[in-house]
């Protein structure tokens, strides 16, 4: 049965460059980095002090304050990136209640942050001290569940907990529902709060660079970890053609793939396997891509196997085809991180701007790819790549094409 097809009509973003997409666009393209030091950790006893947390968000902008206060730091992430996303998409919240509007969200920790304070009061204070508020904050399940109620959508609803892939895998199975018919709009992204738990359990690794990250660069030392939510509304091609929106991109197909190997160092097959399972289902051949948005964590191993599953892929077309990382300038937002960079993919098909790959200073020869390094590029896009690889060897990528009237159809 031949599938509808399915394109981006709103973005929203939360950031350490910025809130709303407009703002970290302008950010992503300037080279402004979100790193500074970090006030939510106490750092003394780590081996770095920074990392991309998001200072400027009042939650009350987006969300009475009865109600934000219920919410943990990540739920009032996902709703004001939601907001801001249903705002540029044209959509009223009113004007979705009748329709089948599916969300999808994708984590890593969750809010997480309510069970520090749990903890945090259980062993200080003593059980009867828990404030009873943070309890129902914890469950992965809360943050799709809260979102879905503040904005009283009752289509399908999913919480995708793997990890830093998360978003892709959340935009590809919402991708899925529109397509099949199962669902009329679509809420997908990712999100993930600044937790102590992330920030020790990478540094325990040895996985955090001291002050910057640098993808690609021959002495990069590690991540840095960031904060943030990231959601693209979706829905099939003929609606947003009814209803005049604006179309930024089109979801073009989706691969996804497992080591099966190690939990924490991916392995080059599999890289290569999903890339070429994302080709497959988009239909394309690998000289159809203009742009790769890199999963790029600026740590020794997960470059090196990205940039040479790259090569085994693109083959002699790697030379001429621009991969960069955002992470050097938002560090790494776990399960926000792939939503992020789709959002980043599909502006760069929508504008033709490449964002850079900032902190860039030496070349490596075990990561031969035009890294796009530190100053943003103008290009003519028509297919992005979006890369993304977790924990476990769960890897995601996802392909978007620039939307025009004259394509036919997929």
């Amino acid at each position: 049965m031949k599938h509808r097809r399915v394109v981006v009509t709103g973005l929203g973003v939360v950031s350490s460059i910025g809130l709303g997409w407009e703002v970290f666009w302008e950010s992503l393209l300037a080279g402004r980095s979100g790193i500074r030091e970090i006030r939510y950790v106490d750092t003394s006893e780590s081996p770095t002090r920074y990392g991309g947390e998001v200072i400027d968000f009042d939650p009350c902008n987006f969300i009475s304050s009865t109600v934000a206060h219920r919410l943990g730091r990540g739920s009032q992430f996902a709703i004001a990136a939601t907001k801001m996303a249903l705002e540029n998409a044209k959509l009223h919240p009113l004007d979705l209640e009748s329709q089948r509007v599916a969300v999808c969200l994708g984590t890593t920790m969750a809010d997480i942050q309510a069970l520090e304070s749990i903890n945090h009061a259980w062993v200080n204070l003593g059980e009867k001290r828990i404030e009873s508020s943070f309890v129902p904050q914890y469950p992965s399940c809360s943050m799709s569940a809260n979102l879905a109620g503040y904005f009283k959508l009752r289509g399908p609803n999913f919480m995708i907990p793997t990890a830093c892939a998360a978003g892709n895998y959340a935009i590809s199975y919402a991708t899925d529902l529109l397509r099949s018919g199962r669902a009329e709009y679509a809420v997908a992204g990712g999100v993930d709060p600044f937790s102590r738990i992330a920030f020790r359990g990478f540094s325990r690794l040895f996985a955090l660079a001291p002050e910057r990250c640098q993808p690609f660069d021959k002495n990069r030392q590690g991540t840095l970890i960031g904060e943030g939510a990231g959601i693209l509304i979706l829905e099939p091609l003929e609606s947003a053609q009814a209803r005049g929106a604006t179309i930024y991109a089109e979801v073009l197909g989706y691969g996804f793939s497992c080591d099966g190997s190690h939990m924490t160092i991916p392995e080059v097959e599999g890289v290569e396997e999903v890339m070429r399972r994302a080709l497959k289902d988009a239909d394309i051949e690998p000289t159809d891509i203009d742009y790769i948005s890199a999963h790029g964590t600026g740590t020794p191993a997960n470059d090196r196997t990205e940039c040479a599953a790259i090569r085994r892929v693109f083959g002699s077309a790697t030379d001429h085809i621009p991969v960069s990382s955002i992470k050097s300038m938002l560090g790494h937002t776990m399960g926000a991180a792939s939503a992020l960079e789709a959002i980043a993919c599909v502006l760069a098909v929508h504008t033709g701007w490449i964002p850079p790959t900032i902190n860039h200073e030496t070349d490596d020869p075990e990561c031969e790819v035009d890294c796009v390094p530190n100053i943003s590029r103008a290009r003519n896009i028509q297919v992005a790549l979006n890369n993304s690889f977790a924990f476990g060897g769960n890897n995601a990528c996802v392909v978007f094409r620039k939307y025009e009237n004259s394509l036919s159809s997929h």
